[in-house]
């Protein structure tokens, strides 16, 4: 295993997640709820700039590496189902679509798993509409861990809006990426 700034970066992200977790089971009289909301809050934003900045580093110090890609997207996965599990808990995300965006991680994790066992990778290879989708849910998150207006703005609001936005681009990236796959799974089903 290969271990360099970006990789610790990444391994500091999977650390951040059970915080942002935890924080939200501390005893009333230790952390109030607003306190708790704002802990969260930052440290997911910490969390989700190492995602931005590792691959950033990792790319332009020419550290990419077997393990960093791995490592990477399971990160990124444990840090969104984490939070999106905290928020239906909490009653600030519906449960449906908390289901939607973690199934279909789920899925194209597989989808990807298997086109990588037949050397077709690139047929699902990460896609601008991915990336929209991800900031989506990167800017929704914090501002439903938040729960509270800031400046003026509501950021429970705000949050539910970008995570339903996140939620059709979700849907639409995995019917993108099995679109790009079904050639190769009814090859490989009708050779079965």
């Amino acid at each position: 295993m290969p271990f360099n700034i970006p990789i610790l970066l990444t391994w500091l992200r999977v650390a951040l997640i059970p915080l942002v977790v935890g924080v939200f089971y501390l005893p009333t009289h230790w952390l109030p709820l607003a306190d708790r909301n704002l802990a969260a809050t930052l440290v997911f934003t910490v969390a989700a700039i190492t995602d931005w900045f590792d691959g950033f580093l990792a790319r332009r110090w020419n550290q990419t590496s077997a393990f960093g890609a791995f490592l990477d997207p399971v990160a990124d996965k444990l840090m969104v189902a984490g939070a999106l599990l905290v928020l239906v808990q909490l009653d600030r995300v519906n449960a449906i679509i908390a289901f939607i965006i973690i199934g279909r991680e789920i899925t194209i994790s597989a989808l990807r798993e298997w086109m990588a066992q037949l050397g077709a990778t690139k047929s699902v290879a990460v896609s601008s509409l991915g990336k929209i989708k991800t900031a989506a849910q990167m800017t929704a998150i914090p501002m439903l861990l938040f729960h509270d207006v800031l400046f003026g703005i509501d950021t429970h609001y705000w949050g539910e809006y970008f995570l339903w936005l996140a939620g059709v681009l979700t849907v639409w990236s995995m019917f993108y990426y099995l679109r790009r796959a079904w050639p190769l799974i009814k090859e490989k089903a009708s050779s079965l």
